[in-house]
């Protein structure tokens, strides 16, 4: 029984990986590596910028990220709401000035205090 069960997930990774190993290469067999390189070159819109920030902030430890509102404009991302102490705030902080494309993080309306 349970060798069937490992044969089937064995067969199940197998089958699931191709598409995703097929997909890294161009019809002509290459990698996509200069596509994807390429492509990062590409500047990074405000949208992007503002789902990856709360994407990292709801992902971290030690920061309250559905208690931020994250908002991009221009590259210039605001941090508004309410946390627990300067260390979340500091976090939350280091968080949005680490994603591709921000290119400053105004935090004013990031208050310290009770949730």
């Amino acid at each position: 029984m349970k060798h069937s069960n490992l044969l089937i997930a064995a067969i199940s990774a197998v089958a699931l990986a191709t598409p995703v190993l097929a997909s890294a290469y161009t019809g002509d067999g290459k990698p996509k590596t200069a596509t994807a390189q390429a492509e990062s070159a590409q500047p990074v819109d405000d949208t992007w910028i503002t789902t990856k920030v709360k994407a990292d902030l709801l992902a971290s430890s030690n920061v309250p990220g559905t208690e931020i509102k994250v908002e991009t404009v221009n590259g210039v991302v605001t941090l508004s709401g309410t946390v627990a102490s300067q260390a979340e705030k500091d976090k939350a902080l280091k968080v949005a000035r680490g994603i591709k494309g921000v290119k400053n993080v105004e935090s004013g309306s990031l208050k310290v205090g009770a949730r």
